[in-house]
Formats: structure tokens, C-alpha cells, sequence
């Protein structure tokens, strides 16, 4: 049985709503999400993340490449916050972001369990059910 695009980007989009959910529930006082209808606005910040990602972020990371190159790759980071940030001002109080430096720590832990969440147990289950 061969999946189809919409398939895989709902499978992924759950994946990255639980890896979102999960460090908001760690992270109380830093990443907060409205939990009306359990948590669709935590889904409805990873589909507004993911359109940041493919539109707006790749013009940042080419923008910033000189920094984040100075930096050793310490500003990638701050450009997931960016967008963390603009999410919380297109969902307003459903989704707010407080901190700096647990914030800078949030984003790279949401950065790793994206990549192990794809890498790992989002490719193991599209290639077992293709």
C-alpha cells in the first residue's frame, strides 16, 4: 500500500504537534499552549511553523549564514526562536513564549526530537507501511 503526500504531511504534522505538546508540558512557564479541544492550537502552531519553516526561514538561514558561520552554528537557534516568536504573535494569547535563555535551550531541544522524530520514527513507519 503506497501512502500519498497528504498522508505523510499529517503523520509528520502529528509528530512535530507531540514533540511541540511535549516541551510545553516540560516547559511549563516557558512555552505555554492553549489546551482547547486537546490542543488543537498546539496543532495549529505546528502547521504555522512548518509554512514559517518552507517560506520565510530558508531567506533567514541564507541572510544569517555569515553570523551563524562567525558563531559556529550558535545562531541557528535563535533563528527557531524567531519563529517561535512570530508564531505567538499570529496565535496571540492561545500560544505564548516567555524567556530568553530557557527559550535559546527549548529550541534546540525542539530541534533534536524534530530530527530524531523524522530520522527515526516517522521514516521507520513511511517506509514500513510503502
Amino acid at each position: 500500500m503506497k501512502f500519498n503526500k497528504y498522508i505523510d504531511w499529517f503523520i509528520h504534522m502529528l509528530g512535530y504537534a507531540l514533540v511541540l505538546i511535549t516541551v510545553s508540558v516540560i516547559f511549563k512557564k516557558t512555552i505555554i499552549i492553549d489546551n482547547f479541544y486537546f490542543g488543537l492550537w498546539g496543532l495549529v502552531a505546528v502547521i504555522i511553523i512548518f509554512v514559517l519553516n518552507r517560506t520565510i526561514k530558508p531567506l533567514i538561514v541564507w541572510m544569517t549564514l555569515p553570523l551563524t558561520a562567525l558563531t559556529l552554528g550558535l545562531f541557528y537557534p535563535l533563528i527557531n526562536i524567531l519563529i517561535l516568536k512570530i508564531t505567538d504573535f499570529i496565535l496571540g494569547p492561545h500560544f505564548d513564549i516567555h524567556g530568553t535563555i530557557v527559550l535559546f535551550i527549548v529550541s534546540i531541544i525542539i530541534s533534536i526530537m524534530n530530527a530524531i522524530m523524522d530520522n527515526v520514527i516517522i521514516d521507520t513507519i513511511l517506509r514500513g507501511k510503502k
